[in-house]
């Protein structure tokens, strides 16, 4: 596509060792990790927003983080944008068999059909008969990383198969916070339990078909958008958050859920 190589020429003018711009010149895989990280939640934001235009500008952001990491490794030597192409390609042909080729795969058994053919390609690679739970990401968002450790346990049969084992693992998962915070166990064992209730938070959320990450990111934004009606409030009558009670922030709290119609 034209529009494709005019980006491209214009990643390879920015990092140009003559003309090219100070700041794309100094840049390495490493030095723009974080901005591919922050295009990625700016992708996400814009969905979750629901805005179509600020959506398409940001997979085009995210889109210049991949030419950027391409323009690299031309440079290096490594591979440039048509091997990330091809490569892509190749892969989405050989495990979409069902699609690409003449196998029969139910929906029920994707998973574990995607699963087996990662396997078979670490094996290809050499890198023989790997755990399950290797190639995920330490960098992932940990309730995202949650409940892809807990989906790859499930697809060989390592799940609760109803959700009332885990409300009860729930409870006790609570009770063993209070008894470490009663018996005074220590920072790190609250930790640990801490991190256990999150984890069965996620496989409850896994079970009842909710992304646990989305659903923390929108109580975020539920819990924003309360607190500045405090904020706001409060400015109306001259105060500051400094100036109030706990009891008055509570009593307008309230307010702003009565006027979002949550109780």
């Amino acid at each position: 596509m034209s529009q494709i190589k005019t980006l491209l020429a214009i990643m390879e003018k920015l990092r140009d060792p003559e003309s090219g711009c100070p700041w794309d010149l100094k840049q390495t895989y490493e030095t723009i990790v974080p901005h591919t990280l922050e295009e990625v939640y700016e992708v996400i934001e814009a969905i979750e927003n629901g805005t179509t235009n600020e959506l398409c500008e940001e997979l085009g952001d995210l889109l210049f983080q991949v030419v950027f990491y391409a323009q690299i490794a031309q440079e290096r030597g490594d591979f440039n944008f048509a091997d990330i192409v091809e490569g892509i390609s190749e892969k989405l042909i050989r495990r979409h068999p069902h699609v690409f080729g003449d196998a029969e795969v139910d929906e029920s058994e994707l998973p574990a059909a995607w699963n087996a053919f990662k396997k078979e390609e670490r094996k290809k690679k050499g890198k023989g008969s790997e755990s399950l739970m290797d190639n995920l990401p330490q960098a992932l968002p940990a309730l995202v990383r949650a409940r892809k450790i807990q989906n790859r346990a499930a697809s060989v049969g390592f799940d609760w198969q109803t959700i009332e084992p885990v409300w009860e693992k729930l409870h006790e998962e609570i009770e063993e916070i209070h008894e470490a915070v009663n018996e005074n166990m220590g920072l790190d064992r609250i930790e640990d339990e801490i991190g256990d209730l999150l984890c069965v938070c996620v496989n409850l959320s896994r079970h009842l078909g909710v992304d646990a990450e989305k659903a923390l990111r929108r109580s975020n934004r539920k819990f924003e958008r309360r607190f500045r009606y405090i904020e706001s409030r409060l400015d109306e009558q001259g105060r500051t958050t400094e100036e109030t009670t706990l009891e008055e922030m509570d009593a307008l709290w309230d307010e702003a859920k009565r006027r979002e119609g949550d109780g």
